[in-house]
């Protein structure tokens, strides 16, 4: 067992973040390597799905970003303290590689990673760096890129490989689009780890507003946020359509197989999803999003015709309803977008990055 390679992989606390490392810790796995991942309580919420094998170490996530005046201060030496304990257990350990997937929990082992010298990488899944990422772009043997352009520092060695899929959402690609039709037709919607309320605010009163002849086919998957799921539930009793609303779906990949259009937030992991999958949609980039990243992780699907990008400041109600009015009112025009966003997928990313991973650790 300890002649076995190891990873340690490092993920903030959200599904953009967790859902590629999970990738990358399954093929790992399959290779024969140990998987040691650490995150933070937050990002331990996606560990469910993770292998049984690998070995999950909670850290506590230090940012500037919120609480007091006095824990901002502590920050730098919750920091420190975090970084000397990692490179502790990395003398013991002897990882092989370090992979860091940005967010503030990576900051200990990549920054014990740079200290010991050990072999490291980070991979961003956004077309901007994250803030823990941009800190360490030029300290790193690679910067794996999974969106094409990603802005990089010059100087940095990057490579575009994609954004790491799951297994579950892999064993889909490309499935089979059923076109829009007379016949039931299901629209899933996602606003990311988190739900999003603009989403729950304007999409079901747009999903009502459809011509009757589109509306009385339409049944919908919806994520929302916990506080909202009551009242979008109530809303769409009310008007008749059928719904399933939920704060979280364990079976993502399943629900987007089986829809005729995805509205949704343009998170990395999710356009990904998408692109994999092969599914039209209909994205709205979060607003305050760092350097406005959700809309250049839209770009690829926007410009191969495969997505309609709507501006938050510019969602409303009549507008949406029109454009998913266009998207199942024409059957050919749905199977353009399903194989234009498979034009752009890459399903290889997770085999790209084990190639990365596997080169700087020899």
């Amino acid at each position: 067992m300890t002649d076995k390679p190891l990873l340690v992989i490092a993920a903030g606390g959200t599904g953009g973040h967790m859902f590629p490392a999970q990738a990358l810790a399954e093929a790992m796995l399959a290779k024969g390597w140990r998987v040691q991942l650490s995150t933070d309580s937050r990002g331990a919420r996606y560990t469910g799905a993770f292998p049984s094998e690998v070995d999950i170490q909670q850290v506590q996530s230090a940012t500037f970003a919120r609480g007091s005046f006095l824990n901002k201060m502590m920050v730098p030496f919750r920091v420190l303290s975090g970084i000397l304990g990692a490179a502790m257990k990395m003398r013991r350990s002897k990882p092989n590689a370090v992979v860091g997937f940005g967010g503030y929990p990576t900051i200990p082992a990549m920054g014990a990673a740079f200290l010991l010298r050990l072999p490291r990488m980070i991979h961003e899944q956004n077309g901007v760096l994250g803030r823990v990422n941009s800190l360490f772009a030029k300290r790193v043997n690679y910067v794996a890129c999974g969106t094409s352009p990603t802005q990089v520092p010059e100087g940095t060695n990057d490579v575009h490989v994609g954004n790491p899929v799951r297994a579950s959402v892999l064993e889909r690609a490309g499935a089979g689009y059923i076109p829009p039709g007379d016949y039931p037709m299901s629209i899933l919607v996602i606003g990311g780890s988190q739900g999003a309320r603009i989403l729950s605010d304007v999409v079901p009163p747009a999903i009502d507003a459809l011509p009757s002849e589109i509306r009385r086919h339409v049944r919908v998957s919806h994520q929302a946020r916990e506080e909202d799921i009551e009242r979008v539930s109530q809303y769409y009793v009310d008007q008749g359509v059928d719904a399933d609303v939920r704060s979280f779906f364990t079976d993502i990949p399943e629900r987007m197989t089986e829809a005729q259009l995805v509205i949704s937030r343009s998170g990395a992991s999710s356009v990904a999803d998408i692109s994999v999958i092969g599914r039209p949609s209909i994205l709205v980039p979060f607003a305050a999003a760092t350097g406005d990243h959700q809309s250049a992780n839209a770009r690829g699907l926007a410009d191969a015709g495969a997505a309609i990008v709507i501006p938050e400041t510019l969602l409303e109600v009549d507008s949406l309803s029109a454009q998913i009015a266009v998207v199942l009112g024409d059957s050919d025009g749905g199977l353009q977008m399903s194989r234009r966003a498979l034009s752009v997928a890459r399903p290889d990313a997770t085999e790209q990055l084990v190639a990365l991973v596997e080169e700087i650790a020899n």
